[in-house]
């Protein structure tokens, strides 16, 4: 008996898949990784900007392809059962999609470095909604969409910037370190006033203090020597005088003269 051959169709087989094993190790296909913002809030009015990038493996060419959709969150809108294209991007050129978008979709991405998003000028209320973002970039052809959800609301409904919210607590801070700066200056004064006060009054309390008087030993000539209570009298002078009447009294008059010098 003859041995049997594996018929032509196993061998088919067995090379295909050999085949598809060393292409998919030679060039394995890997998922491109699309990032968005989760939330845009924009003013009615003006420009929103949707961003979008992506990261591959792969080289960018002309083969590489943006699509942006837009889904509306209103029941009332045309665009609200199902996504809606608004921009197209492949071959290093763009094309709009709705009419409702045409004038007012653009394309500020560059999509050499990654970037591929878009600029919706003006918003409009009917804008509210759901933007996905998608890339092909072959062959990383596989990837989930990311997505923005797009919120048109009026001016004063804006939530506020982080950028004021920190400028806000700055100003409060250093305000608060003047106020304990100017605090802590005034508390310092008035204990340096306080312990000044207290340092003169001490000082007066030891000079008020009665002194222990000394004992003045009493002598004769100190007591005779002190200058009299009354004003200080000059040299008293006294004249004899003749009181006989005869003529030749004047001319036999002798002078008599007491001096008294006291002494101051």
């Amino acid at each position: 008996m003859e041995p049997k051959r594996p018929k032509p169709v196993c061998k088919r087989l067995l090379l295909t898949g050999f085949t598809l094993c060393v292409l998919l190790v030679a060039n394995p296909t890997t998922a491109i990784d699309i990032h968005a913002d989760p939330e845009v809030i924009v003013q009615n009015g003006t420009t929103g900007v949707l961003r979008c990038s992506f990261k591959s493996s792969e080289v960018v060419s002309s083969v590489t392809s943006v699509t942006w959709s837009f889904q509306s969150s209103q029941p009332d809108s045309q665009f609200y059962k199902a996504p809606y294209v608004v921009f197209y991007y492949s071959n290093g050129k763009g094309f709009l999609g709705q009419d409702e978008f045409k004038d007012r979709v653009q394309f500020i991405g560059d999509i050499n470095k990654r970037d591929v998003s878009i600029q919706l000028s003006p918003a409009q209320f009917s804008d509210n909604g759901t933007f996905f973002c998608d890339v092909k970039n072959p062959p990383d052809v596989k990837g989930t969409q990311a997505r923005t959800e797009l919120r048109v609301v009026l001016k004063e409904s804006l939530p506020q910037s982080n950028t004021a919210v920190i400028i806000g607590a700055v100003c409060g801070a250093l305000f608060l370190l003047i106020l304990i700066a100017v605090a802590a200056c005034i508390a310092i004064k008035v204990f340096h006033n306080r312990h000044d006060y207290e340092g003169c009054t001490s000082l007066e309390s030891v000079s008020s203090a009665p002194q222990p008087r000394k004992k003045v030993e009493s002598r004769p000539e100190v007591s005779r020597c002190s200058s009299p209570s009354g004003p200080v009298q000059g040299p008293v002078i006294y004249a004899q005088l003749d009181h006989s009447g005869s003529k030749n009294s004047f001319h036999k008059m002798e002078p008599v003269v007491y001096a008294d010098i006291r002494k101051n």
